[in-house]
């Protein structure tokens, strides 16, 4: 065994397949939609190169930019609320023994279902006729319009979406942080609790300290993750009413797909990926990251 992996042969052999799979399913295809984000293309003519005209058109695109702040919402929501619940799930359920599978089931089960199921699920449960306003009203309250009220500084469906998006995957955190809490040592949990801590303080010198890689991985999981929402957001409001949910995924798709402009669907494809790369950048310099003996 030790021979063969001394034998850079025998690993690149092992490695083509990955490797060209990768290349095809992916690599080919980003470098195909950064060429055609220079072009005008449609399904009816060939790719004619444009130039950065499809770029300059982003920037006087007032859809473009309800989206982007849309996508910097979540963005920022998904982090922070995820960061702070996951943890606190992760910590709750470490420190029980009685019940503690159930709970996690039942936390991590929305994130293993489909998003376009769940999205017409909670379409259905916030109607205006049905789920939730149809419960108020035989309380005799008169319930608001989750998905198309967009009046005030506080767009109701934005946060609807939010919350719905945070039941989904706050079990993905909580599943990675409970991983590398399960692989501190018990050791130093009981020479901190032997110096005096609380588990409070614990948590908060210990067990976060040692944990801060899967914070950073997790933390880029989620930022990719809502600059791409599409799924629930599509089935719940296809970016409605007037654009007011809308975000770049749905955006990309509703150019490249409704109106056929493959060209300028690339050019939003390129903004996106540029803004992936860059916020995983930021995550993992911001959050810093020490190497410890656990």
């Amino acid at each position: 065994m030790d021979k063969m992996l001394r034998n850079k042969k025998a690993i690149a052999f092992f490695m083509l397949p990955a490797f060209l799979l990768f290349t095809l399913v992916l690599f080919v295809p980003i470098v195909q939609s950064v060429y055609y984000s220079f072009c005008e293309y449609s399904v009816l003519k060939p790719p004619k190169y444009i130039g950065l005209d499809n770029y300059k058109a982003i920037l006087s695109d007032k859809t473009f930019v309800i989206a982007l702040k849309n996508s910097m919402f979540f963005l920022v929501f998904s982090c922070v609320s995820q960061l702070i619940l996951g943890l606190f799930y992760a910590a709750l359920l470490t420190n029980i023994e009685k019940g503690r599978n159930l709970f996690k089931n039942i936390i991590y089960l929305p994130c293993v279902l489909s998003s376009a199921a769940l999205g017409l699920l909670w379409m259905f449960i916030f109607s205006p006729q049905l789920g939730i306003n149809q419960l108020l009203e035989k309380i005799g309250i008169e319930g608001p319009m989750w998905l198309s009220d967009t009046k005030g500084a506080i767009i109701l469906p934005m946060w609807v979406i939010a919350f719905v998006a945070l039941w989904q995957y706050v079990g993905q955190s909580m599943m990675l942080y409970m991983a590398q809490i399960s692989g501190i040592s018990k050791s130093l949990m009981e020479a901190s609790y032997i110096d005096g801590c609380t588990k409070p303080m614990t948590f908060r010198y210990v067990t976060l300290p040692l944990i801060k890689p899967m914070v950073a991985t997790a933390m880029s999981l989620n930022a990719i993750g809502s600059l791409k929402f599409f799924d629930l957001i599509f089935n719940m409001t296809e970016g409605g009413p007037n654009h007011k949910t809308e975000v770049l995924a749905t955006h990309l798709y509703q150019q490249g797909f409704k109106y056929s402009k493959y060209g300028y669907a690339s050019a939003i494809g390129v903004v996106l990926l540029i803004l992936c790369l860059a916020v995983t950048l930021f995550i993992n310099k911001v959050v810093k990251t020490e190497q410890y003996e656990m």
